[in-house]
């Protein structure tokens, strides 16, 4: 989209975390407003209308009818966390903010290279993206100190990881399956 450009590219405009999307650490997407991107983006073409707002929470009309419904269900990347974690960024600050997502990525990257049998990207990443720092790390933790796994079977390390992740999850009362968008009419 012409004129829409942003300096920080590892979290949205709109509030989700491009800094743990798959297509942006793989090179795909460069995060909101790094480049190419998402071109037809509703949003962003919000922000040109607004000032060019760097987050959504930045304009006066925050939270608008943009957002109803924006979190009922999930692309490749959940969305439900959104509005929390823009709470959130406000909150701490934004670079407090990103460092929890650079944390989080190193465990996410972690999962992926240790824990991955080739099937659990979109669990791992789903996981990160839901699950608070905490919890994650009490995971990370607790793979580490089964040194028993370090001789397993891609397989079976990849069932140890979901185990902990699904139990994290159920104690947060935590869906780890994307949801999809309801159909309208």
């Amino acid at each position: 989209m012409n004129g829409f450009t942003r300096t920080e590219t590892r979290f949205s405009l709109c509030g989700l975390n491009c800094a743990l999307c798959s297509m942006h650490l793989g090179g795909y997407c460069p995060g909101c407003g790094g480049g190419a991107g998402n071109q037809s983006c509703a949003i962003a073409k919000c922000s040109l209308k607004h000032g060019s707002v760097q987050f959504c929470w930045e304009c006066p009309e925050y939270p608008c009818p943009r957002y109803e419904g924006f979190d009922d269900g999930d692309s490749f990347v959940p969305h439900r966390n959104r509005q929390q974690d823009i709470a959130q960024a406000r909150d701490l600050g934004l670079e407090a903010y990103l460092a929890q997502l650079e944390e989080k990525w190193a465990i996410l990257d972690e999962l992926l290279t240790h824990y991955n049998d080739g099937r659990r990207k979109i669990l791992f990443n789903t996981a990160v993206h839901l699950l608070p720092l905490e919890d994650l790390r009490s995971v990370m933790a607790a793979l580490g100190s089964r040194s028993e796994l370090d001789e397993q079977p891609i397989k079976e390390r990849a069932l140890a990881a979901i185990e902990l992740l699904q139990q994290a999850a159920d104690r947060r009362g935590v869906s780890l399956k994307l949801s999809k968008k309801p159909k309208k009419g």
